[in-house]
């Protein structure tokens, strides 16, 4: 007696290239509000001026993606990644304790809001964010 199997396979990369496009998406909104400055506790929902957490809340809620406050409280929000991991959209955390949040923009670099420059884009490499990585969430 033969039995015939009919083993169904979802199309290759259908979840990896959703999330790839909300990512692309995140990310060319975020660098609209290159230059904002930067407001340490400024208010969510505001574009005159960012803090890192707030940042990320506004860009990603477009998207439908919604985050917490805080840059700590986001550390635990979507799945960890390591860092050898890491996919455009996903977000890094800087510091012990946790006290700022980048979003990975691809090639080593990081797009986010801190300081003088507000809104910009850094190399996470840089001896200065290389030696202040702590961890990286995917919320995608």
């Amino acid at each position: 007696m033969l039995f015939s199997v009919t083993v169904l396979v979802p199309p290759a990369n259908t979840a990896h290239a959703y999330s790839s496009s909300k990512a692309n998406s995140i990310i060319a909104t975020a660098k609209r509000y290159m230059g904002t400055p930067y407001d340490f506790g400024a208010p969510s929902g505001s574009t005159r001026a960012f803090d890192c957490s707030s940042f990320t809340q506004f860009v990603y809620a477009k998207y439908g993606v919604k985050l917490p406050r805080t840059s700590q409280q986001q550390s635990r929000a979507g799945s960890f990644v390591s860092k050898a991991n890491l996919k455009p959209g996903d977000l890094v955390f800087f510091y012990s304790p946790i006290h700022h949040v980048a979003i990975y923009i691809g090639n080593g670099k990081i797009l986010h809001t801190y300081g003088a420059p507000g809104v910009t884009i850094s190399n996470m490499n840089s001896s200065f964010w290389k030696s202040k990585y702590k961890t990286a969430r995917r919320v995608l």
